[in-house]
């Protein structure tokens, strides 16, 4: 049931929002991690492996696949070159930034036909599921380590 809510939710936003990377060969995970760096502008290849919970070599394969499709900016840190910062190109940062507006006006109508406690509700609830995932998240650390 949570599975499947959430993945109909995701679903349903983005048939409303369109999608922001409809060409052949974007995935759904890159298209995330686009979305993902379109948000923190200059995010680190490292810090964007932690916020979506992937290896850093598959953060590493998504980068140089998306660079050479000039979706993606890869630049050194000028402060530390063993750093590599992450950026979008202007016309791909306007598609990011129509489509979350987009998505979020979507999401935030539907959320003012919702009554004042069950905004609460929502609110206790998505508390819930990220205490879930951290607990997940510990788990899956702890097979690794096996």
């Amino acid at each position: 049931m949570l599975l499947g809510s959430f993945g109909r939710f995701r679903r349903q936003v983005a048939r409303l929002a369109g999608r922001s990377f409809d060409r052949s060969g974007v995935s759904d995970s890159q298209a995330e991690f686009l979305r993902l760096v379109g948000r923190n502008p200059g995010i680190s290849v490292k810090a964007a492996a932690t916020e979506m919970g992937l290896a850093a070599n598959s953060v590493s394969t998504f980068v140089t696949a998306l660079v050479q499709a000039d979706l993606l900016v890869r630049e050194q840190d000028p402060a530390d070159r063993r750093v590599t910062r992450l950026s979008l190109p202007r016309p791909v940062q306007r598609l990011v930034d129509e489509t979350r507006r987009r998505r979020h006006g979507f999401i935030t109508s539907a959320l003012g036909e919702l009554t004042a406690a069950e905004r609460h509700d929502l609110l206790r609830g998505l508390a819930v599921i990220d205490k879930l995932t951290d607990s997940l998240h510990e788990h899956e650390l702890g097979e690794v380590s096996r």
